[in-house]
């Protein structure tokens, strides 16, 4: 596999770095969790099966566990020989913890100058906010993400996804990668100083129009990604389920009204997103209200239209087609993995359904360091 051969210490906790390095020990990679003694939190967080929680099994499989006390002279030695056979280090301690403990990456790199080191934190490390706490409601909420989640009565709602965690877990995952092809070449390693704002921020280059050409706020209802378009919007169904218009190109637009015998529409759908395509989204909003969304699935299958019902979690992950692409896959135990994501043609990536308890495998790789 890609990733065979790196060995990859991951101090991390809860979501942005346990996802990235389970996907690094999905393709190879020898992952080694350092869980402090009362253990990484997620392993009691949420519904279990088979005496596992669901986000524990899909963070942490195929992964080495280990206990060591980093407060404790005896487990900075340990982690210490660690490092030194290590190739990345990944830590999401709040900034300045790493270095109280003796653990940042000016100590790694003296024990290891190839080592790749990656701190992940919410502000990074440095700026006014470095100290302060915050988790993903409160990274999207600071980055201006929240302000564009609004209500039908215009009110900001609560997220549903946690796009600050795995922005910055990606992020994260490709800076990892691309400082270790780097250090192919130079034979050093490399800090990387990984923020969830920045990586949050870094994803809105398509809705970014109104602050940074025109100076203002966007008026979200009339925005073209969220619902400024009438190809672009949720529609309710006459079962009171919803359907999505995914796609605003002309052509979509044109199939669309054509089958619904109204191509006088068509030339609205080329206006700027907002109130000048409002008749189109009247029309459309009271057509597919009187049918099911079974009778609108028929009826768009054969188009070419962009489309999809709003499932549910469940129908999703049931679906024929993700099943088919693998996402979804069942352990020896009975418990549910999600697949994986990236699909090499050669030396595919593989799942180890294998999940340490606490402190399963101290021994074994203290006795690798001879410790």
């Amino acid at each position: 596999m890609k990733l065979e051969g790196v060995r990859v210490l991951d101090l991390s906790l809860f979501l942005p770095g346990p996802h990235l390095t389970m996907m690094m020990a999905d393709h190879g990679a020898d992952v080694i969790k350092v869980e402090p003694p009362s253990g990484e939190p997620v392993r009691e967080v949420g519904l279990k099966q088979a005496g596992v929680s669901t986000w524990f099994r899909n963070t942490h499989r195929g992964k080495r566990c280990i206990v060591l006390d980093l407060k404790s002279e005896a487990g900075k030695q340990a982690f210490a020989r660690l490092v030194e056979r290590a190739d990345v280090v990944v830590e999401a301690f709040r900034p300045g913890v790493a270095q109280r403990l003796g653990i940042d990456y000016e100590r790694c790199r003296q024990l290891n100058p190839r080592i790749v080191y990656c701190s992940i934190s919410a502000y990074g490390q440095t700026g006014p906010k470095v100290q302060r706490p915050a988790h993903d409601l409160a990274m999207q909420a600071d980055s201006g993400v929240v302000s564009l989640n609004l209500g039908p009565d215009g009110s900001p709602a609560s997220p549903h996804m946690p796009v600050a965690d795995m922005a910055g877990s990606l992020m994260a995952l490709s800076g990892i990668l691309m400082a270790l092809y780097r250090r192919e070449k130079t034979g050093q390693g490399d800090c990387i100083d990984l923020s969830m704002q920045d990586a949050l921020m870094a994803w809105l280059p398509n809705v970014l129009g109104p602050p940074f050409a025109e100076q203002r706020d966007p008026v979200v209802k009339d925005e073209r990604s969220w619902g400024g378009n009438a190809m672009y919007r949720l529609y309710r169904c006459k079962d009171d389920r919803w359907l999505a218009l995914g796609g605003a190109e002309h052509k979509f637009a044109d199939n669309l009204l054509d089958a619904l015998e109204r191509p006088d529409l068509a030339p609205l759908c080329r206006l700027p997103p907002g109130p000048g395509q409002d008749p189109v989204k009247a029309f459309l909003a009271e057509t597919f209200a009187t049918r099911t969304l079974e009778e609108w699935v028929a009826f768009l299958e054969p188009l070419d239209v962009c489309w999809a019902p709003v499932k549910t979690l469940t129908e999703a992950f049931d679906d024929p087609h993700t099943r088919a692409r693998e996402m979804v896959w069942t352990a020896p135990d009975g418990g549910t993995h999600l697949g994986i994501p990236i699909r090499f043609a050669n030396e595919p990536g593989r799942i180890d359904p294998h999940l340490d308890e606490l402190g399963e495998s101290t021994a074994e790789v203290m006795a690798e360091i001879g410790f």
